[in-house]
Formats: structure tokens, sequence, C-alpha cells
């Protein structure tokens, strides 16, 4: 397969991937942005400013590990968080960035972590085996400086190596995975289990 055709290949899965988390309403106006990386160690990623639901190729550019582009296009503010995983971990393949209301909410209402436990829905996540399982996932704090941001990320992943997910406050959601669908499988397994969480804490206030 050519370096041509794999972009391409890689660009059509962000396409479809951007169709079907633009349908759940999870990425309002032009918000997100959505990665693959390549196996020349590339990676294709959503241009700055396109609506994720209307993607076409030439919405979709090359950059390197570095967040450099590769073809003269403007890739989003928050490359650098997209290049920190794939940094952090080599087997990753995509990284998928929404603004879910249920992750804005949460961000909102849980203090520095939401822990997710005894859902049958996370062994969708790799590894996990039971609902008797117990799933943390960070939030932290808004922030501009993108590589200030990115830093503590990884600071809390050395320490919590297995995390599969974070989320900014007031801002979105990351996840990753070893392809676009893991990641896209992930995403939809998170916004439940979340909007289960919201539910509880409504219930709990009535």
């Amino acid at each position: 397969m050519t370096a041509t055709s794999t972009f391409y290949q890689a660009a059509q899965q962000l396409i479809a991937a951007g169709c079907f988390i633009d349908g759940k309403g999870w990425v309002p106006a032009t918000s997100g942005n959505f990665s693959a990386r390549l196996a020349d160690g590339s990676i294709a990623i959503t241009v700055s400013g396109k609506h994720k639901g209307y993607l076409q190729v030439d919405d979709i550019m090359l950059i390197d590990s570095e967040a450099n582009s590769l073809d003269g296009k403007k890739p989003s503010a928050e490359t650098g968080l997209h290049t920190a995983l794939y940094r952090r971990f080599p087997d990753i393949h995509a990284v998928l960035h929404p603004h879910p209301l249920n992750a804005v909410l949460v961000s909102r209402l849980f203090g520095d972590e939401i822990v997710l436990e005894n859902y049958e829905l996370l062994k969708a996540f790799r590894g996990i085996t039971t609902h008797a399982s117990r799933v943390v996932i960070p939030i932290f704090a808004n922030d501009q400086d993108i590589s200030r941001l990115a830093a503590q990320a990884d600071a809390y992943l050395d320490a919590h190596p297995d995390c599969q997910a974070y989320i900014i406050a007031g801002h979105g959601l990351y996840v990753w995975g070893v392809d676009v669908n893991e990641a896209l499988r992930y995403l939809e397994a998170v916004d439940f289990l979340l909007a289960c969480e919201l539910a509880l804490r409504l219930h709990r206030a009535v």
C-alpha cells in the first residue's frame, strides 16, 4: 500500500467517524478534532475550523510526530494533545476529541475525576472482562497553553498508565485506541456511562 493510499484510507475512516460523532450531537459547530497515525509515523488529522459532520478528504491533513504540518494546512491548536498521546502509547493509532454534553456537564459537577464501576459496559474497554471493574477518568482544568495541558495529562498518565480517557473541564473528552473503531467504541461507552452517572446524581438530589 502506498503512502498516498494509506493516507486516503485513514482520511476515509476519520470522515466516517466524523459523520457518526456529529450524528450523536457530540461536535457542535466546528468543535473537536480527530486523528489517525499512519504506518510511517505521520499523523492524519482534521484541519482546524472544519465541521466534523461534513468532512471531505481535503479537510484532513498530515503532520509529523512533533505536530508540524507536512502539507501547509493548519491543524487544530490542540494538536499537541494528540501527538503527546501517540508518543506515550506506541500501540495506539487513533485519537478522538469531541465535545459531548455529558462530558462537559460531568466536568462541572464532579471534582478532578469521575469513577465508573460495576457497569457491564466497562467490558467495552480492552482488557476488562468483568462488570466488577473500576475505571477512573481524570478531569483537567481547561488551559489555552496546550503544552502545559499536555504536560499535566502526561504527568497523570505516568502514574495511571491504564487510563482510558480524560476530560478537559468545560471543554470536551479525549479517547484513544489501537484504531479508529476501537476509539469510537470507547467514546460511545464513555458517553453512555457518563450519562448514567449524571442521572444518578440528579436522582440522588431529588
